[in-house]
């Protein structure tokens, strides 16, 4: 008896703490910043592009040419890849900047250090 009194406080604790709230309304009024005939031209502009953003066969790369050659494109990738493996190192990029000066860094202050006006 007290067994099934336990359970059904238990029932009752956790049925009374699971509360739906109420749908919450928005009251500010919707001002347009188009006219009507603006938005059904843009409308037919879309329409008339035969693009659709929101299909499942929608391919954003159908028109994409590139300019540049794979090749191109791979060495600039193993390039940035390495030298983001350098700055990232142990010792945070010093060895690298040691053997590969030709990239300075143009900088213009220091913290901290008010710069000499000569």
């Amino acid at each position: 008896m007290n067994r099934n009194i336990a359970i059904a406080f238990v029932l009752a604790a956790a049925a009374g703490t699971s509360f739906a709230d109420d749908i919450t309304i928005d009251t500010t009024p919707f001002t347009s910043t188009a006219t009507r005939a603006e938005v059904q031209a843009e409308l037919q502009v879309f329409k008339q592009s035969g693009v659709n953003p929101w299909s499942n066969r929608y391919n954003p790369l159908a028109q994409f040419s590139s300019q540049r050659t794979r090749a191109a494109v791979t060495a600039e990738y193993i390039h940035a890849r390495d030298r983001v493996a350098a700055f990232t190192g142990e010792d945070s990029g010093s060895a690298y900047l040691a053997v590969h000066d030709s990239e300075p860094v143009a900088v213009t202050s220091v913290a901290g250090q008010p710069r000499n006006p000569q």
